[in-house]
This record gives C-alpha cells, structure tokens and sequence, in this order.
C-alpha cells in the first residue's frame, strides 16, 4: 500500500477509543444518517460489499441495512441486518442498491425509509418499514412511496408539526400523517423527460443553487433556521455545501461549504448532522479501508460549530474522530491528532486485512505525533506499554499538554513488532493530550498504552 506521508504540519483535532476515524470497522459503512433516540445516537448508514455478482461489478454494492448505537460515540453495538433486499415486496431481489437510509421516530412508531431498485426494471422506488423499536424488527410497506423516484430519502420533523421528506437532488414533500405516503396538498408541476410528461409532486429546493450531480440530502432545523445540507460535485469530487431558509420547503439561499473534497479523490460524500449531549456532530464517509476502490467506503464523525449568524464553520475531517479516550485503551497514535515532520506516515498493518488498522511511521530524530483527550482517571498509572518494530531500537519520550514529562524510553531494537513495558518515571491523572517523540533512531508504532 501506498504510504501517506505529511510534508507538513497537519492539525487534525478530535478524539475517541474505536471511535478514531473510521467509527465502524469489521464492515464497510457509508451514507450515515445519525439519529438520537432512547437517549443513544442511532447511526442507520448503507453498507458496501466487495460485489458477489460475476463478473464483480466495479461499482457501488449494497445488499442490506444494519443498525448500530452508542452511548459515547466511542464503542457502537451492532445490532445485526434490519433489512435485506430480498425482504422487500416491491424490490429486485438482486438489484444490490440499498442505498442511503433514513430513520425518524413518531407517536411511538419508528419509520425507515430506503431507496431500492424495483422489481419494474429501470429507476429507484423509496420504501417504508416500520418497527416498535430503533434497531427493529422492521417491515416493510407492500409498496413504494408513490409519486416518489429516486435516491437518498430524508426525513425531517419540522417544528410546525408536519413532517417533510427530501430525496434524490433536493426535491422535497410534505408527508401524509401516516408517514407512508405524500400528503394530499403538496404543489404539483408538468415535466418533459424525453417525449413525455410527467407530474412532478414537490418543489425544487436545490433550484438556483450549486447542484452539479447534487444527491443525498439532508435536511434539519437549529438556530431558528431550516438547514438542507447535501453534496454536490465540485471538480468531479462530491464537496458538501449548505443553504439555509426559515420555510422547510424553502426557498433556500446557498451559505457556502460544509466539508470540501477529500485529499485522495474519494469520488463521493454523504452525511447527516445530529446534536446530541449539547454538541453538534457531523457523520460522514469516506474510504479510509479501501484506499483503492472508492466505492466501498467507512463511515467517520467530526464536530460541527455554528456561527453567531446560525451559519456553519467549515469541517476538517480528521483522524481522531470524537470521544474520549482511556489511558488503559491502546491508544493508536496513527489516529492521530496532531503529526510533525517530513519522515512520518501511516501504513497499513496488513494490506490485505484493512480492518486490522494503521500504524504510524516516525523515521528519525525529532519526529512526533500527539494524540488528544485521554482519560487517565483518578489513580496514578505506573506503567506504559508500547508495541513497536525498530530494526536499530529508538529513544522516545512522552510529554503531557501541560509540557510535563512523563519520561524517556529505550526501545530495544526488533524487525518484527515487539511489545516492551517499562515504568513510568514520573505520572499525571485526568485528562490529557499525549505527544510521543523521537529522541534517537526511528521507528513504526502501532499503540501505547498505560496501567
């Protein structure tokens, strides 16, 4: 695999414990919609496969749905399948386009929405399953949402008391009560496509805005404002960009970029925003396990602020991702939070078991990497761990936020990964940011960690 080396300082601020970027692994996760529910955030995103059909289709592969939650955003339960594609009525079996999903809760009942390609042949239906719970069971309506075609369905709860569903490149309608179909009232035009009509039900909300190939909507409500967010191609890569109104169905005036393209061309995008213990978070993609082939892709978590204005700050995306993480975890330094000097890098530890995580490069002397908010407690750790491979052993030392030191270590030379320990010789609690630096020699690391 190719080594992704930092020609120059990076600051990439966040935290967590699995829930460094990517927060899912074991699978590929994409197209996330976070919801909170039960007092967990809920997290219903699509989800990639390596395509079983031959010859492999080279393109986006999605056969069902899985449901995880978290109370921390740091370690996420997954609750297994909620929906396969062979269990919906309506849809091709086969097909393998169980795209971005959304879930919203009303009067008790918990309602599912997901693109399918039909049994009909050509274009996307968007479906309904409904459950008495967030990780289901759910099952699905007998049919689509009639009047509906296309991609991407999200659903928002206005505080007006009506509920408004977005799909495909913005397109937006009122829900019937029953949240199973469009309401009687919502505006209807005439369409030409090709040599025949046909009646669109809706408004445009993306009309007038930059919408190059725009997709995957989302809207909500915060600051006294509606929000449609949504990626859109800017230079062939999906960006994130945002309009805000103070009417759900608009019109919306386009504020600026949420999140711009990825470093290493990841062709697509797609998000949700969800506010949850007083903090606004953004849940996106992008295909950290999959260097290679952009279509199978992993779901990521950064924090979002607003401005006094109620507009958005732009999102860095980062490795450290949210959360808190503790001193007795392994702490992998490759989800790093800051990163110093041309000689460093990550890797995978295994290129063909991607799951298996990184590690972090530090060729020589004055190399460093920090990593942010570990927690270590009320008692004194005593010791630290590292695993490690230095052909010609290395000397590192470890510094707090506040520039104390927590010590200087010789690392005893090993070609393969070696776990040493040694005593701390001196000690800290609470919580802290962590840098690592190289004092002599070089090295790999994979984690430290303290007991």
């Amino acid at each position: 695999m190719k080594r992704l080396v930092i020609a120059s300082i990076a600051l990439l601020l966040g935290a967590s414990l699995f829930a460094q970027n990517p927060v899912i692994k074991g699978l590929y996760s994409a197209d996330p919609t976070a919801r909170v529910f039960e007092g967990k955030v809920w997290l219903y995103p699509s989800h990639d496969i390596i395509s079983p059909v031959e010859p492999e289709r080279r393109w986006f592969c999605m056969e069902d749905y899985h449901v995880f939650s978290s109370e921390d955003l740091v370690n996420w339960t997954d609750h297994g399948v909620i929906l396969d594609q062979k269990n919906v009525p309506w849809g091709n079996p086969e097909g393998y386009s169980m795209w971005a999903p959304d879930c919203v809760e009303r009067n008790g009942k918990y309602y599912f929405y997901f693109p399918n390609a039909t049994k009909a042949g050509r274009g996307f239906g968007i479906g309904v399953a409904i459950a008495d719970s967030p990780a289901g069971p759910f099952v699905p309506e007998p049919e689509p949402i009639q009047g509906v075609n296309g991609i991407d369905p999200c659903v928002l709860l206005a505080s007006d008391g009506n509920a408004y569903l977005f799909w495909g490149n913005g397109r937006c309608a009122k829900l019937d009560p029953s949240m199973t179909k469009l309401a009687e009232d919502n505006p209807k035009t005439t369409m030409k496509w090709g040599n025949r009509e046909m009646e669109m039900v809706g408004v445009d909300c993306l009309k007038g805005l930059p919408n190059r190939q725009a997709e995957g909507p989302f809207a909500f409500e915060a600051n006294g404002w509606f929000y449609l967010t949504y990626p859109y191609v800017q230079e062939n890569t999906e960006v994130l960009g945002y309009a805000m109104s103070k009417n759900p169905m608009g019109p919306y005036e386009y504020k600026g970029i949420i999140m711009a393209r990825s470093g290493n061309e990841c062709w697509t995008n797609h998000h949700s925003f969800v506010q949850y213990k007083g903090q606004w978070y953004l849940f996106y993609h992008h295909n950290d396990y999959s260097p290679s082939f952009d279509k199978n892709r992993s779901v990521r978590i950064d924090k979002v602020r607003f401005n006094p204005d109620g507009t958005i700050e732009q999102v860095i995306p980062t490795f450290r991702g949210v959360g808190v993480t503790p001193a007795s975890a392994q702490i992998q330094m490759d989800r790093y939070s800051a990163i110093y000097h041309v000689a460093t890098g990550i890797d995978f530890l295994d290129p063909e078991k991607p799951f298996d995580g990184w590690f972090v490069h530090l060729g020589r002397t004055d190399c460093w990497v920090r990593y942010d908010e570990i927690d270590f407690g009320e008692a004194e750790p005593a010791s630290v761990s590292f695993r490690y491979r230095a052909e010609k052993g290395a000397k590192v030392s470890l510094w707090l936020s506040d520039n104390d030191t927590l010590g200087t270590y010789e690392l005893p030379a090993s070609a393969g990964w070696k776990e040493f320990s040694a005593p701390l010789t001196s000690s800290t609690t609470g919580l802290k940011n962590l840098k690592l630096r190289v004092d002599e020699g070089g090295l790999d690391l994979d984690w430290v960690s303290f007991k």
